[in-house]
């Protein structure tokens, strides 16, 4: 039994290394849809930072990847409004409690609205607001709902790399 072990421990140790880091640290997933054209497409392979959140802030701007209760699956969004916002639409414009938010990343037109977060309430968005289903149709989301932070794009290979919040970084 012991040289069995030793034969085979090695590969053990691998698959236990490789399913604690899937399940707790980064796990790559495949973007469906086009509500976050042109940022990220349909079918390109993405990684998420599971771990992030235990440790940090979530970011106006951030990328995430949301526990979506109301259809009982995972989407890919743009975090737009942090806990006690008004968020607010007008003329294509982005008002966070009345005041301009300039942004320098690309999306699609976006109509007018409003919508007020409560205590530890995330308002997201898709870049492609036409067709995204978003906290538009289904509300605020909460820290919980958050499986992580999308930041690297691994396929295709020739956009291969950062996903950044914004353009320029």
């Amino acid at each position: 039994m012991k040289k069995f072990w030793d034969a085979i421990k090695d590969y053990v140790y691998i698959v236990l290394a490789v399913l604690v880091i899937r399940t707790f640290i980064v796990t790559p997933a495949i973007v469906s849809g086009a509500s976050m054209d042109d940022t990220l497409n349909d079918g390109q392979l993405v990684i998420i930072n599971k771990f992030i959140y235990r440790f940090s802030d979530i970011d106006r701007f951030d990328i995430v990847v949301l526990d979506n209760d109301l259809t009982k699956d995972k989407i890919i969004k743009r975090v737009i409004g942090l806990p006690n916002e008004k968020i607010e639409y007008r003329q294509n414009r982005l008002y966070i409690n009345d005041e301009l938010i300039e942004v320098d990343f690309d999306y699609k037109e976006t109509e007018n609205f409003s919508f007020m977060t409560g205590d530890g309430e995330y308002f997201v968005l898709g870049d492609n607001r036409p067709v995204s289903k978003d906290s538009r149709s289904f509300g605020a989301f909460k820290k919980e709902d958050f499986v992580g932070r999308v930041k690297y794009r691994l396929y295709p290979f020739n956009k291969f790399g950062n996903v950044t919040k914004k353009k320029d970084f």
